[in-house]
């Protein structure tokens, strides 16, 4: 019965370290999908499995648990890089800055509150009493990759002794109630009421000058117009559409830049909403069409037809000459579940769904030049990933002096890779990067990093998790987190409700997004059937996200040479 009791306590064995993270992640995972009324802890309950693991003598090899939340924490930040960085600088379109400068300014108030914490609660003659504030901290605004920073500045300091995730574990559940429950006082301060809040937004729907594509038919009935083919209508109606199939004398022909419209013509007209109106004025009325049912030597076809050759990555649909050279139209372009219009300045990507209108024969070609191949976007781009890694890593690295401070400041482990990340999935085209992952796979690789760097912090830090708690810094840890979680969310909700008079979903959303904590984005999203607490949440998550690992990191440089 050896290999049984080396499987279990033999802590340089890589079988016990395997049966170790299995069992913790599988456990936590479990977990942390128990509901307590509508609430659940998430991939959170990995921390606290692998603490309590540990605390009962289960653990391994230090550097190798090291290794594997290191590595963990880079797959998670990675990957949630790429997930947020194509919609991080679109964010701070309308409405955006408003948001993030309220999502700033709870981060600062974060930072007050935790140092205003740690002079009355703190035992300042204690040298650790400043980092593991800051692991506090991390755990109030339920900010895990914050934590991972923090950990990886301290090692920079040589200080490896000050298990900081005790803070952390400590602060974070009060935070999750926390986060949703400051909002709720604050709507009852406010008297604001759920009826009211769901019409405002549904008015808001209605009102909506959405740039989104629209399809009319219209029959050509002025005779101004006669005779001008389909640019010269563009430049003298001052609006961009695109016309994708056109009668004339009982013939369906697709239209190009060149083609005459005469007077009885009928046409395909696809938009933008907002021009839908001007064009349907200057051009004639809306018609009844039946074009299916004309017979024609070959009919016309409307399929979506997806970019798989890598070579068309970063390309123009202007580049590509696809309406002139085989006879068809682009009337819309879907980028992650997200309709773009065709114009001839839009930059392809791998994964674009083209709308392509022709005849059949036409369509197939068009198909096979943009590849049209599904089978291609289920394989992934590990040469791209890995290529982002380790210029992350390398721009993580570089140290920046700051006077004053002993220490240079890096991004580290957590904030090169989320940097990168976010750049290569806005702007990797340009350098013939494929950046296009299946949200699947994505969500799998951030799910993974994240449990494996979860569970190794717990397993590291469960061994004094008990002492911290029994000793009285647990009680003194959960004030002080809930002090931070609080006093800022309140403020915040507040200013954005009395001022700015911000939708009571949209304040949730807020809220949660810049506390980085997706059990309350969950039961905001539970409230209304309204997508405003989705839409705040990723309109401040990304730089939320990038500020917090950057402020752990500085307050343990600043804080520990200062306090």
């Amino acid at each position: 019965m050896d290999w049984i009791k080396s499987l279990l306590f033999d802590t340089e064995s890589i079988a016990h370290l395997l049966l170790l993270y299995s069992f913790v992640i599988a456990v936590g995972v479990m977990l942390g999908k128990v509901k307590f009324r509508g609430i659940s802890f998430g991939v959170a309950f990995i921390l606290f499995t692998g603490i309590v693991v540990a605390h009962f003598g289960f653990t391994g090899n230090v550097k190798t648990i090291s290794f594997i939340q290191d590595f963990g924490l880079i797959l998670f930040v990675y990957s949630l890089g790429l997930q947020v960085g194509p919609s991080f600088f679109s964010s701070f379109l309308k409405g955006g800055i408003k948001m993030n400068r309220l999502a700033v300014l709870m981060i600062v108030l974060n930072i007050v509150v935790a140092i205003g914490t740690y002079f009355l609660l703190f035992d300042r003659s204690n040298p650790d009493s400043f980092p593991m504030l800051v692991g506090v901290l991390s755990g109030a605004v339920t900010n895990t990759p914050g934590l991972g920073a923090a950990e990886e500045a301290l090692r920079q300091m040589g200080n490896t002794g000050v298990e900081i995730a005790n803070g952390y574990a400590c602060a974070y559940p009060l935070a999750v109630l926390g986060v949703i429950m400051v909002p709720m006082i604050v709507k009852a301060i406010c008297r604001i009421k759920d009826d009211k809040e769901n019409e405002e937004l549904e008015n808001m729907k209605k009102e909506d000058t959405s740039t989104k594509p629209m399809r009319q038919y219209l029959a050509m009935t002025n005779e101004r117009l006669d005779g001008k083919t389909i640019l010269e209508l563009r430049r003298l109606i001052n609006r961009e559409f695109i016309c994708s199939r056109l009668l004339h004398d009982g013939e369906v022909i697709t239209p190009h830049r060149d083609t005459v419209v005469h007077l009885g013509d009928q046409l395909c007209v696809v938009s933008a909403e907002d021009d839908g109106e001007a064009i349907r004025t200057l051009l004639g009325s809306v018609v009844d069409v039946e074009w299916d049912s004309i017979k024609s030597a070959e009919p016309m076809v409307s399929r979506r037809i997806v970019v798989t050759k890598e070579k068309l990555n970063g390309k123009t649909l202007g580049e590509l000459h696809l309406g002139s050279i085989y006879d068809v139209t682009i009337t819309r372009v879907v980028r992650s579940s997200t309709e773009l219009f065709a114009s001839a300045s839009l930059v392809l990507q791998i994964g674009d769904r083209l709308s392509v209108v022709g005849k059949a024969s036409s369509v197939a070609a068009v198909a096979q030049r943009v590849g049209n191949e599904m089978k291609r976007l289920d394989a992934p781009n590990l040469a791209t990933m890995f290529i982002g890694i380790l210029v992350g890593v390398l721009f993580g690295s570089i140290p920046l002096t700051i006077p004053g401070i002993p220490t240079p400041l890096k991004l580290g482990l957590a904030g090169g890779p989320l940097v990168v990340a976010i750049l290569i999935s806005r702007f990797g085209y340009k350098m013939g990067l494929v950046t296009y992952t299946k949200a699947s796979a994505l969500m799998m690789l951030r799910e993974v990093g994240i449990a494996l760097f979860l569970a190794s912090v717990g397993i590291k830090s469960g061994a004094t998790f008990v002492e911290t708690i029994m000793s009285g810094d647990g009680l003194t840890f959960m004030l002080a987190g809930l002090l931070i979680t609080v006093i800022p969310v309140f403020v915040v909700a507040l200013i954005a409700r009395k001022r700015h008079g911000m939708n009571y979903y949209s304040i949730i959303g807020l809220v949660a997004g810049a506390s980085t904590n997706p059990p309350a984005l969950a039961f905001a999203n539970a409230q209304t059937e309204h997508d405003a607490p989705a839409v705040a949440y990723s309109t401040v998550y990304p730089l939320t996200m990038f500020l917090r690992i950057l402020t752990a990191q500085l307050l343990v440089l600043i804080g520990c040479s200062l306090f």
